[in-house]
């Protein structure tokens, strides 16, 4: 699988390695114009950046209510889903690298609990 930048979602997914993008069900989240409904999509548009990684307005990224909530913390529970490790991965080892890793581990998310 070739490493596809445009595949890194906002928020510290991969949407290369997504079931529904294998199917060619969705384009990924920065190509799906449905998304318009994700305030992380949304803010990170709006402010001109690739994903959280490159936000300044919060020392943590843990701290953005549009990032940590009530609904990502269930999905993380429930699929042992960890978009904060992500987004930490991205800022210390780049996107490229981050990529790169995902498609070598075949996973959306990096795992809560390794």
């Amino acid at each position: 699988m070739e490493t596809n930048l445009q595949l890194l979602s906002y928020c510290g997914l991969y949407c290369g390695a997504c079931p529904s993008y294998k199917k060619a069900k969705c384009p990924g989240c920065a190509a799906n114009e449905k998304a318009k409904w994700c305030k992380i999509r949304t803010c990170n548009i709006m402010k001109g950046i690739s994903s959280c990684a490159e936000c300044d307005e919060f020392a943590e990224v843990n701290d953005c209510k549009k990032f940590n909530n009530f609904i990502s913390k269930a999905f993380g529970f429930f699929f042992n889903s960890d978009r904060r490790k992500g987004i930490l991965y991205i800022k210390s080892q780049g996107t490229e690298a981050f990529a790169s890793h995902m498609i070598k581990i075949d996973r959306v998310s990096l795992k809560k609990r390794e």
